[in-house]
């Protein structure tokens, strides 16, 4: 009994200082939690909710881009200390002819494949959405490729490049009496030859997603147009498209982020030979992985990283003025 009490005698000031280290500002937070009213709670409520994803955001989205600022201004290994190296990696971009090679490389994927994925999902959607039987079916068989691994579909797609008699493709042409194409091999065809399977891919979201647009239009605005006597070309044009603009600034600003950030189909379909032959298909991203993880130049790739956020930041902006409600 005498040992209970002591060791309860010795235990009482860490207790205590437990308590004034924790619940001291748990009870001071719960006074003022009762003194507030009830408008003022919701405002604590809703600020409570809100501090997950906005810690969230923090930690993985706002720190790491933070970081990569600081870090685009040293030099470092990952082996030995970071250097100061201020804008000398910047310049390095600037006077380096394979980074513009890669840049506008990249630009090819925004400028060709943003446009050709919108208008060929927009018209399988607005024809889709006339469509009664097997609706659901065809709807899921559309979406499909969007599921798929980005890993499986690369060599699937480069399979189908091969030459005879491998190549699905090939074989096609030598079928119709056409010569052999290079596909992958070519530094003219070795673009447009990743960049259709990265558009075929996206197209079941982009479908979906013109198909909700498609839908959530009043029917009265084209039961009156029928009335009027108006041609089912202007409705398309004077209705359709004018009320789908939320959908098509959604779908313009996440395809083109999309395009900007692709990676994987090169990488997979360029195994051999990353970033094509003459680095003709390379994407930025592509270059960024190969600076930091085979040629560990981290600050270099950092720099890389930086122009890519505000390329992606920049265009973004521009496609969202142009395209916003006047």
């Amino acid at each position: 009994m005498l040992a209970q009490d002591r060791n309860r005698q010795i235990d009482r000031p860490a207790t205590h200082r437990v308590w004034r280290t924790v619940g001291f500002p748990i009870w001071l937070y719960l006074s003022w939690y009762r003194s507030r009213t009830i408008r003022q709670k919701r405002v604590v409520w809703a600020w409570t909710f809100l501090s997950v994803p906005l810690l969230f955001y923090v930690v993985i989205r706002f720190y790491p881009t933070a970081d990569a600022f600081w870090l685009s201004l040293h030099d470092w290994n990952l082996l030995s200390d970071m250097e100061w190296a201020g804008m000398s990696n910047f310049g390095r971009l600037a006077a380096d002819p394979e980074f513009w090679q890669v840049f506008w490389n990249t630009f090819q994927y925004l400028l060709l494949g943003t446009p050709i994925s919108l208008v060929i999902a927009f018209t399988i959607a607005y024809y889709l959405d006339q469509v009664r039987f097997m609706h659901g079916f065809i709807r899921a068989l559309y979406f499909l490729p969007f599921l798929t691994t980005a890993v499986a579909m690369a060599w699937v797609w480069r399979w189908f490049y091969q030459p005879v008699p491998v190549g699905v493709f090939n074989n096609i042409l030598a079928e119709l009496g056409i010569a052999q194409q290079p596909f992958l091999r070519s530094t003219s065809q070795a673009l447009p030859s990743v960049l259709a399977p990265a558009i075929w891919a996206g197209l079941g979201f982009q479908v979906i997603i013109f198909l909700a647009g498609l839908r959530a239009i009043p029917q009265s605005y084209y039961e009156a147009a029928r009335i009027d006597g108006v041609s089912r070309l202007t409705i398309l044009w004077e209705i359709t498209i004018p009320l789908l603009k939320p959908t098509i600034v959604f779908l313009v600003v996440f395809s083109s982020i999309g395009f900007l950030r692709i990676f994987d189909h090169v990488f997979n379909m360029t195994t051999n030979d990353p970033g094509g032959p003459l680095n003709s298909t390379e994407p930025l991203v592509l270059m960024i992985y190969d600076t930091a993880f085979n040629g560990f130049q981290m600050g270099y790739a950092a720099a890389q990283t930086v122009v890519l956020f505000l390329v992606l930041l920049v265009v973004s902006l521009i496609q969202l003025r142009i395209l916003r409600d006047r």
